[in-house]
């Protein structure tokens, strides 16, 4: 039980104060491009209806818009929750990594452990499949999310390897298992035409990364300072 407590108070406090910190990185870095690329995705739907309801000669009713937020205070609210949400939930995953190793976590230590983050949940997966603004066409849902997901367990077991089974065997396996993702490929589309900016897509691609890099070597750092302290009580 002190153990268990360590983790989630460990992860709360680390993951509140880096949540809050990427969520004003955010309102400066990607926001304003989404906020962009909102807009040439409205006017691209809009001339898809107005070329549809030519074509057909009659007015159809539509089903209600899907709930957002409103650009705002509202928006920013649910940003900054998602973002901290975000940051506990990955938090208590390291804390519960620290909670097995055998003596206390630096917070050197911990950057560490936020770099095979980073590589496990943005780098590995975002070669495949970059990060996309609004408005960008995209293969099927489903095939994205188990590339995705296929990548992130590989890349974290080809890590495991290399790090806790330091032999030429398991250095090679682990070799394979991060290199067979991205030799299968992920799911394209054959043909992509929209109207956003590629100069705007490679903006957010970069500042996205580098924002997950930033989240990834806080919540590291700040999650192995606050449950070596938590542990240590």
């Amino acid at each position: 039980m002190p153990v268990f407590r360590s983790i989630v108070f460990s992860a709360v406090v680390a993951g509140l104060v880096v949540g809050a910190i990427i969520t004003v990185v955010q309102h400066f870095g990607t926001v304003p491009l989404i906020l962009k690329a909102e807009v040439y995705e409205r006017s691209a739907n809009a001339v898809s209806e107005h070329i549809a309801s030519a074509g057909q000669h009659a007015v159809h009713e539509h089903d209600g818009a899907a709930w957002e937020p409103k650009d705002g205070l509202e928006r920013n609210f649910y940003t900054a929750a998602a973002d901290i949400l975000t940051a506990i939930g990955f938090s208590m995953l390291l804390a519960g990594f620290y909670a097995l190793q055998s003596r206390p976590i630096t917070w050197r230590e911990g950057v560490l452990w936020g770099l095979a983050g980073f590589a496990v949940f943005t780098l590995a997966p975002g070669l495949g499949l970059p990060p996309e603004l609004p408005g960008t066409p995209a293969a099927a849902l489903t095939a994205r999310q188990v590339w995705w997901i296929a990548t992130a367990l590989a890349t974290a077991a080809g890590l495991g390897l290399f790090v806790f089974r330091r032999s030429v065997v398991a250095a090679v396996l682990g070799f394979c298992l991060i290199v067979a993702p991205h030799l299968v490929g992920a799911p394209h589309l054959a043909e992509m035409h929209t109207n956003v900016p590629e100069l705007l897509s490679h903006q957010f691609a970069t500042n996205v990364m580098l924002t997950s890099f930033l989240f990834w070597v806080l919540l590291g750092s700040l999650t192995g300072v606050a449950y070596r302290k938590f542990s240590a009580r």
